[in-house]
């Protein structure tokens, strides 16, 4: 009967049944040789008692065992009772089995083949790499159709209608193949590990922050100074500060944020956000002097980034070298994940901004599943970004829904849709009402460049850049500071939250970044005047993705300047020797 059960089984169920027999018989042996210890132990009268303590300890140890052998008992019967459940209900008994094994000292992960330190670097950036790249195959099938629809409508009409059902069926194709993706991690066997790792690291990177900030003797520590005054909108003097924070980090000097007369609210940020130090805020000093300054210059005085000179090479989008094997294979895009660790450090709001983010969340009623939308409108489009309708955006929500429904069932569709323009959040709920779209117009209306610069206005970019950074999935133009800051803060709430966007225009960077490289893995020849040729182990330094399975870049050896398929390179991680904190544990 039990061998037909186990017959019946998939492979997890067997291996885990199989593990819990041998288990239970390693038990039985174990307490027969406490037996057979105990009977000889009694006949030595002058080892009685030291024979006695061994006794009472293995004794301890087996009761431990048992109370072990009963939880993995209950799991095995529980799972087995559920066989019919979710994968994520499935995942959360293997993660649950797994904790239970690692207080074996982690033989019992052995058994499972699962070791202790995760999944290899390998495994996991080709995991990833897998995923982006049939992403980039959907892009270039879905562009080149694209363009024979528009020739057939104009000299062939009779195509347009199976052009159409054959992109439809591609995209099936596309949305099972990456569920299928993404089941992989979830059944992988590593996923308890992910959220452990994301943990760990970032407890160590707010220790090393917090230590940092709080120097044992304010008067003689090294400072940076770094005034709240760039002239720029709320996302870009966020990332002036970051900046000023990592510049910080690298040179070991406890960061002084002066804020007074900052134009989004004169009293400063300690009125908005808790102070960035408990014991040190002033910028008092022996010695004063502007960047670079020498070492032993107790305070310096950083430009903005437009203006450093020299340039470190610690700058975005540089890691550190003593975290970067851990995040490397933990995360899929590691300076995204380094610029979240500083903004989670320095966006502790007061308790007056707290009540006005949970008052906000409330009263727009903002709950899951949900896609948060930013649609910039004002002052950029036509300089720096191109006009997008709402129509794009939401072919990109359709998408991720669709996506979505293939792994659980969506009870509503919902939309949150931050702007600058009222107009948006009104036309998307006319265009889309089969959507609930959740949006506040009157925080757009403040978001106008006359009405910028005022109280309301900045409790309106704070509350819209939380929900984004809330929400399950983003689309957006990362050409907007306030989208990229949205994406940045959401990869401190998930292991690896760098695939959760989809962008209209640029690719992520950072103002004022050092180059960003990619590294050629596979070569090409130029098919067209437009592209380059790649040899394997070129540098490419990219300009942009053009999202038809072609990105745009030079390449550093032959200084060609133009396209070459995405998927032929993979990014270039820098990496920097930057302090260790030792004193942190």
């Amino acid at each position: 009967m039990i061998i037909r059960q186990l017959m019946g089984l998939n492979p997890w169920a067997r291996v885990l049944v199989t593990f819990l027999f041998v288990w239970v018989l390693f038990v039985l042996i174990f307490y027969s040789k406490l037996n057979t210890s105990a009977s000889s132990s009694s006949n030595a009268a002058a080892d009685g008692e030291d024979s006695l303590k061994r006794l009472e300890r293995a004794v301890q140890q087996l009761e431990q065992s048992k109370q072990i052998d009963q939880e993995l008992r209950s799991l095995v019967d529980e799972y087995m009772a559920d066989a019919g459940t979710s994968a994520d209900r499935k995942q959360h008994f293997i993660d649950e089995l797994g904790s239970k094994l690692e207080q074996d000292g982690g033989a019992g992960w052995l058994a499972l083949g699962r070791p202790r330190n995760g999944p290899s670097l390998e495994y996991e950036r080709l995991r990833r790499r897998v995923d982006t790249n049939t992403q980039e195959l959907w892009n270039l099938v879905q562009s080149e159709v694209t363009k024979v629809q528009k020739q057939a409508q104009r000299s062939a009409p009779e195509l347009v209608k199976p052009l159409n059902a054959f992109l439809s069926l591609a995209a099936e194709h596309k949305r099972s193949l990456l569920t299928d993706i993404d089941r992989m991690r979830t059944v992988d066997g590593y996923e308890a590990w992910r959220h452990r790792e994301a943990t760990d690291l970032s407890d160590l990177v707010q220790k090393r922050l917090t230590r940092l900030q709080n120097p044992e003797n304010c008067s003689t520590a090294r400072k940076l100074l770094c005034r709240l005054n760039k002239g720029c909108g709320y996302g870009c003097q966020l990332h002036h500060v970051v900046y000023c924070f990592i510049m910080a980090y690298a040179t070991e000097r406890t960061l002084i944020l002066k804020s007074k007369g900052w134009r989004y609210h004169k009293a400063g940020w300690e009125e908005v956000f808790q102070p960035i130090s408990d014991t040190c805020l002033d910028s008092n000093g022996a010695s004063h002097a502007s960047w670079p300054g020498q070492t032993n210059t107790q305070v310096l005085t950083l430009p903005i980034i437009d203006s450093l000179n020299p340039r470190p090479p610690y700058l975005p989008l540089a890691i550190p070298a003593d975290l970067a094997p851990r995040l490397m294979k933990l995360h899929g895009d590691p300076i995204v994940w380094w610029i979240g660790q500083f903004l989670k450090y320095l966006l502790k709001p007061t308790g007056e901004t707290q009540q006005m983010l949970e008052n906000g969340i409330e009263r727009l009623g903002f709950k899951k599943p949900i896609v948060g939308v930013h649609v910039r409108r004002t002052d950029k489009v036509g300089t720096e970004a191109a006009f997008h309708g709402i129509e794009e955006y939401m072919t990109a929500v359709d998408d991720y829904y669709d996506q979505l429904e293939l792994r659980e069932k969506v009870d509503k569709r919902r939309v949150f849709v931050a702007s600058d323009d009222p107009k948006v959040i009104e036309e998307t709920k006319t265009k889309y009402p089969q959507y609930e779209v959740i949006g506040d117009p009157n925080v757009a209306k403040m978001a106008a460049v006359s009405t910028r610069y005022t109280d309301s206005s900045l409790n309106g970019i704070i509350l819209d850049i939380h929900l984004l950074s809330l929400s399950d999935y983003l689309v957006c133009t990362f050409s907007s500071q306030v989208c990229r800051v949205a994406y940045e803060i959401m990869q401190s709430m998930y292991p690896d939250a760098s695939g959760r966007f989809r962008s209209l225009d640029d690719i992520y960077y950072y103002g004022g970044q050092n180059s960003h490289n990619r590294e050629v893995v596979l070569p090409h020849d130029p098919n067209s005047h437009d592209e380059i040729q790649l040899r394997a182990g070129d540098l490419v330094g990219v300009a942009g993705n053009h999202w038809n399975g072609y990105s745009k870049g030079k390449n550093l050896r032959t200084n060609q300047v133009g396209l070459f398929p995405s998927f032929k390179v993979n990014d270039k991680i820098e990496i920097v020797e930057l302090p260790t904190y030792p004193d942190v544990k």
